[in-house]
């Protein structure tokens, strides 16, 4: 038996209880009965009824939601982190603490916080998102989460050697910063007094420092006492990519506080590397004099002027000229009261000038490109606003142990691998601008500051991407994913047997998970 509704021209159709029989060889259907008069409901469900399922009076009665977490940011984070092939940094952990290394690395993203709130939020019963049940770590322990930091301490050169040969092979240019944030423990062995980058003057601090690659990818980091100076990192670095990483030619990119001229002579010279940085303000002025005054009619036609000089051997010297730079120096200027007029017309013959320091040739490297790669230190310096304090929030320390601080930090960087290659692709969804690099294209010059393309400049404006969707922050657009929710449910039937249901995606969500390559269904 069957119910079959027939139309009925222009009046409701006809709901009809059939059978269907077979009559010499031939199948026949007979009405068994009239239910047009039913109430839409009653007729639904005679249909479950007859196709073997159970009617039952109201859709709470069917369906009861035991539990509902967050779960859209989630699968959108451990999709992006398998893509990036953050699986196979743990291969060699034992297999317990696999997945803990996994979510750990999930979690500082979705969640960053203490390793013991980080424990709380996996535990099934203090879960504050779905990671945990995604990735079945059941009941897990807060030693759990230190011996993954001990494991992760370990294996991090490995990790670092893998992500180098992916990022650095054949690559020219390293990026390298240092930055420092503070400990809130004062007895590790890396904690000191040293210069307060975030103005927190009575902590003591820890300095780290990064490399990335010459998209801004970070690929390696160390961990250092705050007390240690910038230029005494260089030779750490340049040894680690050496000997671990096993590249020659590479040319390191730094500021003019951490390649100066003894790190040159007695690091780069010495391991046969190349450099870019930029020299300081005495040694500008020490040029200029050499050179003669650097007459701003010398730019008028570009703002790029190449020489070399004696003090400098086996340099190019790049002297480059910002009117806008010039204007604030000149806005300085006028505030130094105190000073001589003369003292004021040597600073004034400087002003809106700096000059760029590479001991690469113009065969391998043009001047534009030589400058606009020294300009790209500040994808270092956003990977350290993310690190530090907007996203990932590597501080507070709580670590005592000096490997776990530093196994600490790597989880960081870990962590800021993946929301940079989730930034990438998200690029069409964020306050980010999707064509900066033909906007780059189309500088007349290296030196000019950087603009913002016209299309970006729309949706600026409009804040709604082409396709009319809102636009987010990478944070903003983690909170929205973070609605779609992850239900437990069952039924009266068998209330052991847990089903699981995800939120229909909303068209933003879509749109992030279809970017990501991401799927909200997948819960295992």
């Amino acid at each position: 038996m069957y119910i079959e509704s027939v139309p009925n021209r222009n009046s409701p159709p006809a709901v009809l209880l059939r059978e269907a029989f077979r009559e010499q060889g031939k199948v026949r259907k007979r009405t068994l009965a009239n239910l047009s008069c039913l109430p839409a409901e009653v007729i639904e469900r005679l249909r479950i009824l007859l196709k073997g399922g159970v009617a039952v009076p109201s859709a709470e009665e069917a369906l009861t939601i035991e539990r509902s977490l967050p779960h859209g940011h989630v699968a959108a984070v451990l999709g992006s982190a398998t893509t990036c092939g953050a699986r196979d940094w743990f291969t060699a952990a034992p297999e317990r603490l696999r997945k803990l290394l996994l979510a750990m690395v999930v979690a500082r993203i979705v969640s960053p916080a203490s390793k013991l709130a980080i424990h709380r939020m996996l535990s099934d019963d203090t879960a504050a998102h779905s990671l945990g049940r995604v990735l079945g770590l059941g009941q897990i322990a807060p030693e759990d989460l230190d011996r993954a930091l001990d494991w992760l301490h370990a294996a991090q050169a490995t990790i670092e050697r893998r992500l180098a040969r992916r990022h650095l092979a054949g690559s020219t240019l390293v990026l390298y910063d240092l930055s420092s944030t503070w400990i809130t423990v004062r007895c590790c062995p890396l904690a000191a007094s040293g210069h307060p980058r975030d103005d927190k003057r009575d902590d003591t601090q820890i300095a780290f420092g990064l490399i990335c690659a010459a998209d801004g990818c970070p690929v390696a980091v160390e961990v250092f006492s705050s007390n240690t100076a910038d230029p005494a990192t260089v030779a750490a670095q340049v040894s680690k990519l050496k000997s671990r990483f096993a590249i020659e030619q590479i040319a390191w990119v730094g500021d003019r506080g951490m390649i100066t001229s003894a790190r040159i002579r007695d690091v780069f010279r010495a391991n046969g590397m190349d450099w870019i940085s930029r020299l300081r303000a005495p040694q500008v002025a020490q040029l200029a004099q050499k050179h003669g005054p650097f007459r701003p009619s010398l730019f008028d036609e570009r703002n790029l002027l190449e020489l070399t000089s004696e003090h400098f051997p086996g340099e190019r010297l790049l002297v480059c000229r910002n009117p806008l730079l010039a204007e604030e120096r000149s806005r300085q200027r006028g505030e130094l009261l105190a000073a001589t007029e003369a003292e004021l017309a040597t600073v004034a013959a400087l002003d809106g000038l700096y000059v760029i320091r590479t001991s690469l040739g113009a065969d391998k490297l043009a001047a534009n490109a030589a400058v606009a790669a020294y300009k790209s230190l500040s994808q270092v310096e956003c990977a350290f606003r993310s690190i530090r304090m907007v996203d990932l929030k590597v501080r507070p320390i709580f670590h005592y142990g000096a490997q776990r601080v530093r196994a600490h930090v790597f989880l960081c960087m870990l962590a800021y691998y993946v929301e940079w290659h989730m930034r990438r692709r998200l690029k069409p969804m964020l306050f980010e601008d999707e064509f900066i690099d033909a906007a780059q294209a189309d500088k007349p010059s290296a030196v000019v500051k950087a603009q913002r393309s016209a299309h970006a400049k729309v949706e600026d404006a409009t804040g709604r991407a082409d396709d009319g969707l809102p636009l987010h922050s990478f944070r903003t657009l983690m909170q929205d994913l973070g609605t779609l929710a992850y239900h437990v449910t069952y039924t009266a039937l068998n209330p052991k047997a847990k089903i699981v249901l995800t939120t229909r995606p909303t068209p933003l969500q879509e749109k992030a998970f279809a970017l990501l390559g991401a799927n909200p269904a997948r819960t295992r």
